[in-house]
């Protein structure tokens, strides 16, 4: 959905008592050696708070769309540099091809049980949080006209790739950072399309969105690029600043106070944020599946989540306990990592997808709790952390019972 995207709650505002497994701790990796610094116990399935009860339909058929791409992947290149702890596409082709073949949640569940092992994951400093996101749907026009007068940036002709800091290519030739959000907007630029203000600068929080027009027509609105500049909470600073309370800090209360406010005052607010999306014109595709995320497949409802990079492979199958409202409470479940996110940083940190619309959106925006999080890994690559001594074996590592 989002090779860089911004998280509603982050944006916004920023159980149990049983005997834990020693958990595996994940320092940001250093250059130059091959694995992060792991230390801990392998987690049995019974010690995976709701593991048998958790529903397994949707990350089901999210993994099989990720074992689809590990299989265009070189056998042998690690998932990720930044984690080479997750092993290789070899390593994960038994449990894939045992997964794909799955008939049911039940069978499934026995394959995990199976194929891999659950780790837990623990933040040295104590962080945890979960979040969540969604792809919202906002009424477009192909010109403007009032009130949908906000272009949805296209990627401009100026602009150079160059990882997370791109450039801007200048009239003589020569280049420099690419400019901020308030000098993008007023100079214009190619646009997509044409929505609310404050709807466009919502599909910028989420980074992707469908557009509807009025001749019945949807396309999706796909993240392009970042301008590469540094991320600013505009929630924050409307707190700070007495333009509203912490407790409409939400989306709904954000679009509130710009509907109530003049356009001056909301583009002043806005423009706290330097950093700034483009967007490119898709269609639609499967009206039941998301956008690709950074994993590039369709996001699934409520089997895919977006993590950091700097510490996950994309592709992992993870189970997480937390709460909100959103989920009903108390939740456990099985969510594959297929996004990222620039506000979703740490190794205990998850931004869950909940789907399209607007019963999504509430419920994403209630998401914003700790909780705990294991990564399932194939049997092959936590064997070999056993014989290396990263991680301690402990009896039959990974068994239901």
């Amino acid at each position: 959905m989002r090779r860089l995207r911004f998280l509603l709650p982050a944006l916004l505002l920023l159980t149990g008592c049983q005997t834990q497994p020693a958990p595996i701790v994940i320092a940001r990796p250093d250059p130059g050696i091959t694995a992060p610094p792991p230390s801990a116990n392998p987690a049995t399935y019974l010690e995976l708070p709701g593991w048998s009860a958790a529903p397994l339909d949707a990350p089901l058929q999210a993994f099989r769309r990720t074992c689809d791409r590990f299989t265009r992947r070189a056998w042998d290149a690690p998932l990720s540099k930044n984690a080479p702890w997750a092993g290789t596409a070899r390593d994960w082709q038994p449990g894939c091809d045992a997964l794909i073949a799955a008939r049911d949640g039940a069978a499934a569940r026995a394959i995990f049980e199976t194929h891999f092992i659950p780790l837990e994951i623990i933040d040295r400093e104590g962080k945890q949080r979960f979040t969540g996101y969604y792809e919202p749907v906002y009424e477009a026009r192909h010109t403007p006209e009032a009130p949908f007068t906000e272009p949805v940036f296209a990627l401009p002709s100026d602009f150079v790739a160059n990882g997370d800091q791109p450039l801007q290519r200048l009239a003589d030739g020569s280049t420099r950072p690419y400019p901020a959000r308030s000098e993008i907007t007023a100079r214009g630029g190619p646009a997509i399309a044409y929505a609310h203000p404050s709807d466009v600068f919502f599909l910028q929080v989420q980074g992707s969105g469908r557009l509807k027009f009025p001749d019945g027509t949807t396309l999706r609105a796909g993240y392009a690029a970042h301008n590469g500049q540094p991320f600013k909470s505009v929630a924050n600073w409307l707190i700070q600043t007495g333009r509203i309370t912490t407790g409409q800090g939400s989306m709904q209360g954000i679009r509130a106070w710009m509907d109530r406010s003049s356009a001056a005052e909301v583009r002043e607010a806005m423009n706290i944020n330097s950093r700034f999306v483009f967007f490119q014109s898709l269609p639609e595709g499967d009206p039941n599946l998301g956008p690709n995320g950074a994993h590039n497949v369709p996001l699934t409802p409520l089997g895919s989540m977006a993590v950091d990079p700097e510490f996950h492979a994309l592709g992992v199958p993870m189970f997480v306990q937390t709460t909100a409202p959103g989920l009903g409470g108390d939740w456990s479940g099985l969510l594959i990592s297929q996004d990222t996110g620039g506000a979703i940083k740490g190794p205990v940190r998850g931004d869950i997808y909940f789907g399209t619309g607007l019963e999504a959106g509430n419920r994403a925006g209630t998401m914003n709790a700790p909780g705990r999080l294991w990564v399932l890994l194939p049997r092959a690559v936590a064997e070999r952390m056993f014989a290396a001594g990263l991680i301690a074996s402990a009896g039959a590592p990974g068994q239901p019972g």
